[in-house]
């Protein structure tokens, strides 16, 4: 699920242990006291993808500020994935950042799912933002290709906390620090660098730059 969902039931105490990638979030969570513990898991990016013409011309722009005012011009169209989710959230702040308030016939904010969000870009030769893990877990189910990529803006970590047990006794948290443990040792990084789709690394774990 979303990162915003998987917060929700932290702070509810439905779930042991979180594993999100929304930083400004999850320090809000943290500090609100509902999580500990919280660790540096694995990071990738994220990418815009949009039709293989590519009919913005995004490939040719060079900053994040010229792809967004591109985008927004009303061209073509966008699809947010507008669930509350941990790349719904750095779209907001990719639009924040850059001075646009994105609306209008040209975007389109459906509340679903990375893959419903790309399987439907593919469908309507929309863009979209994606984190690169899935976009590439996707490939050859969709003709989407990469627009734009490699801004700074667009580092993607992963962290892993346990829920408070002051807040929720009756999580397991032992379990969670376990599992979190798991994740953050040698044995659980190498798994997180071995996995690969059609050849290609989704995610690398923190122990590497």
């Amino acid at each position: 699920m979303g990162t915003g969902k998987a917060l929700r039931l932290g702070e509810n105490g439905d779930v042991d242990v979180i594993l999100v990638h929304a930083p400004v979030a999850e320090v809000a969570f943290v500090d609100a006291g509902f999580g500990v513990h919280r660790e540096a898991v694995m990071h990738n990016d994220f990418v815009i993808v949009g039709p293989s013409d590519d009919p913005l011309g995004l490939r040719q722009l060079k900053t994040l500020s010229e792809v967004m005012k591109k985008i927004s011009s009303g061209q073509s169209v966008f699809i947010s994935r507008g669930d509350d989710s941990g790349t719904h959230k750095k779209e907001i702040q990719l639009w924040q950042q850059v001075g646009i308030n994105p609306e209008g016939q040209w975007y389109s904010s459906v509340g679903q799912g990375m893959g419903a969000v790309l399987r439907m870009a593919d469908d309507r030769l929309a863009y979209t933002l994606t984190d690169r893990g899935t976009y590439l877990a996707y490939q050859g189910k969709v003709a989407l290709e990469i627009g734009y990529q490699g801004d700074l803006a667009f580092n993607n970590p992963y962290h892993v906390m346990a829920i408070n047990p002051k807040k929720h006794p009756h999580v397991h948290f032992d379990l969670a620090r376990q599992y979190i443990n798991y994740l953050i040792s040698a044995e659980g990084q190498a798994i997180i660098n071995d996995f690969r789709r059609q050849g290609q690394v989704l995610f690398y774990g923190n122990s590497l730059p």
